[in-house]
């Protein structure tokens, strides 16, 4: 199919340990050294909320950048089981291997990633030198006490001097017990330790994320576009581990590291203002 500005895009078909992966690669007319390798975050396919890669792809696409989206393994039409973010690391090696067969004139790719996606990113680029930038947009950095201090200080606060609140509490529709009930099991994430007596692996693994994140950050030596919303509690948690770690703060405000903020976006950057100002800014720090 040939969408506008001669952008092709086109099935790519591959292997990864026996099952069969695809992908859409959306190409330019003219040969480029670098692409873009969109990492699907969540449990979702290649098209991304309401088509988001799908739309990210074709525009970079028409400004000269191939772009390939593609499902891992046991998502939308690959073969094999689901597996987690922390586990797609053979996936990606694969989609690259097969970009670079498809587009020849490659050099490098860049990872564009949004929530786990961007941790699935971050973790693959330290080890594939065929990985010359990041983008990260909203990263998941989600444990227990973490969600439970954004929810305080972004939730809880913001509902106390909003108007709809107090009018619910003045029309008598204000569940007060559910409401304490959530604030008191969100005060116990806060104050449980990960590594507290009855913690499964799960729990300790999601404690130790925000940690994995900043080593593989500090041992990737490309460029990285960090792309942050102001309405989504994802981004507030991230920044908020930024601010509880000096390393995390150092790493961040290095040259290699441009970071814009987008007040008004929720965490899929929903209206097509704001698809379109991601787009525009991940194309202008790729130099299109």
């Amino acid at each position: 199919m040939t969408t506008e500005n001669h952008v092709h895009d086109s099935v790519l078909q591959f292997s990864c340990h026996g099952a069969t992966l695809f992908g859409i690669l959306s190409a330019p007319a003219q040969a480029a050294t670098r692409g873009v390798l969109v990492v699907v975050g969540g449990p979702q396919y290649r098209a991304g909320s309401h088509r988001q890669f799908t739309l990210l792809a074709r525009d970079l696409a028409a400004g000269g950048i191939p772009v390939l989206r593609f499902d891992y393994r046991g998502m939308g039409d690959s073969e094999d089981a689901p597996r987690s973010f922390e586990s797609v690391g053979d996936d990606l090696r694969a989609a690259i291997d097969a970009f670079f067969k498809a587009q020849p004139t490659l050099e490098s790719v860049v990872l564009w990633g949004l929530c786990d996606g961007a941790c699935a990113a971050l973790f693959h680029a330290p080890d594939d030198a065929r990985v010359s930038g990041l983008v990260l947009l909203n990263p998941w950095v989600r444990t227990d006490a973490g969600q439970a201090r954004a929810q305080l200080k972004h939730y809880y606060l913001a509902r106390l001097t909003a108007p709809q609140f107090w009018l619910k509490i003045v029309a008598g529709h204000f569940n007060y017990v559910a409401a304490a009930r959530s604030l008191r099991e969100t005060i116990a994430r806060l104050i449980k330790p990960a590594t507290a007596p009855g913690a499964d692996a799960h729990e300790m693994a999601a404690a130790a994320l925000p940690e994995k994140m900043r080593d593989s950050l500090a041992r990737f030596n490309g460029r990285v576009l960090l792309i942050l919303s102001g309405q989504d509690l994802t981004a507030k948690e991230f920044l908020d581990t930024v601010a509880r770690s000096g390393d995390w703060q150092k790493m961040l405000r290095a040259q290699r590291v441009t970071r814009h903020d987008l007040a008004a976006a929720d965490h899929t950057f929903s209206r097509r203002e704001w698809r379109d100002q991601v787009t525009r800014w991940t194309a202008a720090w790729m130099g299109l």
